[in-house]
């Protein structure tokens, strides 16, 4: 029986969106394509007849969960606020519906060029992103590597929070970077 495009075009997001959230919590090793079709609720069919490898599968999944992050951020967010949301406890509690670049970067380096384009045409976006919320005053290439220091320091100090068991150093690990990036 023929899927309609429609329902194609269903298919699909609903395989992306249950890969980059996997992904997101579990790492791309930790994530086969069986825990993959059972959470998006597909066959392995469905998901090789929409993506045709798991490779190709992560590259869109890890755009996916790039874009859909981004879209989460108001037009006219104020930095401030953005870093004392994404150095907060619950974010780092969160890493599934979490920061894509903080969940995946110790993997994108073992994976694919093609995984690898779509993780770094992703940060150069949200360093530019943060470059545009800086001070005007400052001349571009100022602005671009404070963005870069920022983007740097959010992602690094997510990943240790995350990956310490000392409940108080992880909330001190958030603390200290927040209140460095936002003096």
């Amino acid at each position: 029986m023929r899927v309609s495009k429609e329902q194609a075009a269903q298919n699909r997001e609903r395989i992306l969106n249950a890969a980059s959230r996997l992904m997101r919590e579990r790492g791309i090793a930790g994530v086969g394509v069986d825990a993959l079709a059972e959470a998006a609720g597909m066959t392995h069919g469905s998901l090789y007849s929409q993506f045709g490898s798991k490779e190709r599968l992560v590259e869109e999944a890890v755009a996916h969960a790039i874009s859909a992050k981004g879209k989460e951020l108001s037009e006219g967010f104020a930095l401030d606020d953005y870093v004392s949301e994404y150095l907060s406890p619950a974010h780092r509690d969160a890493p599934a519906s979490g920061c894509p670049f903080a969940a995946l970067a110790c993997e994108v380096s073992r994976q694919s060029s093609g995984v690898k384009e779509r993780f770094t045409a992703g940060l150069r976006g949200v360093i530019a992103l943060l470059s545009s919320r800086l001070p005007s005053g400052l001349k571009p290439r100022q602005r671009d590597d404070q963005a870069i220091v920022a983007t740097a320091a959010l992602v690094g100090a997510l990943v240790l929070a995350r990956a310490v068991n000392d409940p108080k150093l992880s909330d001190d690990i958030l603390r200290a970077t927040r209140n460095a990036i936002l003096k």
